[in-house]
C-alpha cells in the first residue's frame, strides 16, 4: 500500500483536518472521507435531495436518490500530483476499510471513475470519484436513507406462516456490514422469536440465514451460517430456549425472494428464516 493509501486508512480513524485556507466559503469534506493530502476544494455543492447516476457495469447505471454532495478538489501550488488512479485507489480503500464495496471501476481517455457503496448508520452512501493526472479531481456522494423495519412481525403470526407454509421469514434482524454481530435494535424482533418457542414447546427449528449475491459466492454462504449461528446463540444464551432445539443454516444467495437487481430487492433477499424441523 503506498503512503497516500496508508494516510486515507489512517484518517478513517481521525477527525478532519482544519480547512485549507483556499477552500471555498462554506465547503467541508464529507464526513466518511477526508482529501488527498495538498488539495483544497475549489467548489461544493450541498443538495437535501436530489438524484444521481452512478456507474455499475458496463453500459449500465443505477440511479440513486437522496442527500447529494459534489466536491471539485484542485491541488495547491507546490503540491506534486498524484495520477488517477492513484487517487481512486485511495477511496476504494478508503471504503473497504469501513465495510464498503467497490461497485464498479473504469478508465476513459486517461480519466479514472469508480462507484462506491457503503452502508453505515442506516444509510445508504453511494460514491463515485472522478480523477485524472491534473491537479483536479471530483467526487459525488449521495447519502440514500434506508428504511427501517418498524413493524415486527410478532409471534403469533409467525406461528401463523410456520403452520401454513412450514417456514417464516423474518426481517427487523440487523448486522452491520460483513459482520454477524446482532445489531441492539433486533432485540423486539429475537423477543418474538424466543416466544413463539416458548408458547410451543414441541417446535424446534431451522434457523437460516440468507443473503444478497453482491460479493462473493463463498463468503456470502459463510456469512450466512455465522448470522444464522449468532441468532441461535442468543436465543439460547439471552431467552433461554434449548439449543436442541436449533439448528442454525447458512443458504447465502441461493434462495432469493426477490431479483438482485437494486437495493430494494437485495434488501428483502438478506433474510433469516424460520423452518420447521
Amino acid at each position: 500500500m503506498n503512503r497516500f493509501a496508508l494516510f486515507f486508512v489512517f484518517m478513517m480513524a481521525l477527525p478532519l483536518l482544519a480547512q485549507d485556507p483556499n477552500d471555498c466559503d462554506n465547503c467541508k469534506d464529507p464526513a466518511l472521507f477526508n482529501r488527498m493530502p495538498g488539495f483544497y476544494i475549489y467548489n461544493y455543492e450541498d443538495v437535501d435531495f436530489d438524484n444521481f447516476e452512478f456507474p455499475v457495469g458496463a453500459g449500465k447505471s443505477q440511479t440513486v436518490e437522496g442527500h447529494h454532495y459534489y466536491i471539485d478538489y484542485y491541488a495547491n501550488e507546490n503540491t506534486k500530483y498524484p495520477s488517477g488512479m492513484q487517487i481512486v485507489t485511495n477511496y476504494s480503500n478508503a471504503a473497504k476499510a469501513v465495510g464498503g464495496e467497490k461497485i464498479y471501476g473504469f478508465e476513459d481517455g486517461g480519466m479514472h471513475y469508480v462507484t462506491l457503496k457503503v452502508v453505515t448508520n442506516n444509510r445508504e452512501v453511494w460514491i463515485m470519484v472522478e480523477a485524472g493526472s491534473g491537479g483536479m479531481y471530483k467526487v459525488n456522494l449521495l447519502e440514500k436513507q434506508l428504511m427501517q423495519q418498524d413493524i415486527v412481525a410478532n409471534a403469533e403470526s409467525l406461528a401463523g406462516e410456520i403452520k401454513k407454509t412450514g417456514k417464516a421469514a423474518v426481517y427487523g434482524i440487523y448486522f452491520d456490514t460483513d459482520k454477524s454481530d446482532i445489531k441492539s435494535e433486533s432485540e423486539p424482533t429475537i423477543t418474538e422469536i424466543a416466544r413463539l418457542l416458548k408458547n410451543d414447546a414441541a417446535l424446534k427449528l431451522y434457523v437460516v440465514g440468507h443473503t444478497d449475491n453482491v460479493g462473493k459466492f463463498d463468503y456470502n454462504v459463510k456469512l450466512s451460517q455465522a448470522r444464522a449461528a449468532a441468532v441461535v446463540e442468543t436465543l439460547v444464551k439471552k431467552n433461554a430456549i434449548s439449543a436442541n432445539r436449533l439448528i442454525p443454516f447458512g443458504a447465502g444467495p441461493t434462495t432469493p425472494v426477490a431479483a438482485n437487481k437494486d437495493e430494494e430487492g437485495r434488501a428483502k433477499n438478506r433474510r433469516v428464516e424460520l423452518v420447521a424441523q
